[in-house]
């Protein structure tokens, strides 16, 4: 038993000092994944950059609905290429839709009684009236021959006839007469056809009615999306079924509300936005003389970079990290340049990178 203690012993001994033995032993550092960037100007200035698509002016394209409602239809795919004018997004327009309908449709129904108003006399209804002049003309001469035959017999025998019946007759004619004249006025008036003011006012009518319709009609265009330019279509937000409005679509991964679609141009023509802390913006040197020098985030990935503009005002450092909430003491200038090259390189607009400036 004691010599198996001292056997243990003996082997527990060996194996501490075997373990202090390899503790002890420096092993060689693994080589970096890549070198870190360095200034390569000697009094340059660092700024962080983003890459975006080539634009005239301004960044890509973010396009928000006018309108609130159901995606209905997604015409495009991310990374496909579009031209000005090209459907997107159909958002579901059947209540705007019934709408137009129903004000087209009073629209029309205005038109055409004003058509009817600016067609009138119309020919039946004057050969109406024509009759009625010649009904009247027909009793006024049936009621004078009546009058001129009980005078007649008046003059012969006054007793023959009664004052009454020849005073009735005289009556009858005088009425007649009256008969007649309103059927010709009743005639006159159909021929002069609608009177000016009905006119004016269903022209007035029809006009709002038309405007009604165009201006309903111009609503339901905003439940159509359209390409405002040629470009490149780099993020769709929704799906089809979902709820999108004039703020955006919500971003289930970012919880927040970003554009439904933007729009960039081609991957070929990227630039690179840098923004330059406001402190460093008197470091700057000449545009005319301005180099730069892009680095890809872990990696070894180098660029030249060529300047193309500026944009002259100075504003809060959230365009990279996009919190619209948080207070933000740091300022900076928007600087524009291009990437030499770009198609030679793997890079897609939104990818940060570090930024040198030099001259």
């Amino acid at each position: 038993m004691r010599k198996l203690i001292f056997i243990l012993s003996l082997f527990g001994g060996a194996a501490g000092i075997a373990v202090s033995y390899w503790s002890s032993v420096t092993q060689p550092p693994l080589p970096p994944a890549f070198t870190p960037p360095a200034n390569p100007y000697p009094s340059g200035i660092y700024a962080e950059g983003i890459v975006e698509s080539d634009q005239p002016s301004g960044e890509d394209i973010n396009l928000y609905p006018e309108v609130a409602g159901t995606v209905k239809h997604i015409f495009v795919k991310e990374g496909q290429e579009v031209r000005k004018g090209t459907l997107l997004v159909q958002i579901d327009d059947s209540i705007e839709r019934a709408t137009v309908e129903q004000l087209q449709s009073q629209s029309q129904a205005a038109f055409t009684m004003l058509q009817e108003l600016k067609a009138e006399p119309r020919k039946e209804t004057l050969d109406v009236n024509e009759a009625q002049v010649a009904a009247a003309q027909a009793a006024l001469k049936t009621a004078v021959d009546e009058l001129d035959k009980q005078q007649t017999a008046y003059t012969m025998d006054p007793k023959s006839i009664s004052k009454d019946a020849l005073d009735t007759a005289a009556n009858a004619v005088l009425t007649a007469k009256t008969n007649l004249e309103v059927a010709r006025k009743q005639r006159d008036l159909t021929k002069a056809g609608a009177w000016v003011y009905d006119i004016n006012n269903q022209e007035r009518t029809y006009t709002a009615a038309y405007k009604s319709y165009l201006s309903a009609s111009a609503l339901l265009a905003k439940y159509r999306l359209i390409a405002p330019a040629d470009g490149k279509v780099l993020t769709i937000t929704p799906i089809e079924g979902s709820y999108v409005s004039p703020q955006g679509s919500y971003d289930t991964y970012t919880q927040a509300m970003d554009p439904v679609l933007v729009l960039g141009t081609s991957e070929i023509r990227l630039n690179v936005r840098c923004y330059v802390d406001e402190i460093l913006v008197p470091r700057l040197p000449d545009p005319s003389k301005m180099k730069a020098q892009l680095s890809i985030r872990g990696s070894n990935v180098k660029a030249t970079l060529i300047f193309v503009r500026m944009q002259p005002f100075v504003s809060p450092k959230i365009e990279l990290s996009d919190e619209k909430q948080e207070r933000v003491d740091v300022r900076v200038l928007p600087l524009i340049f291009r990437i030499e090259n770009s198609e030679k390189l793997k890079l897609f607009p939104g990818e940060l990178v570090d930024v040198y400036i030099g001259e």
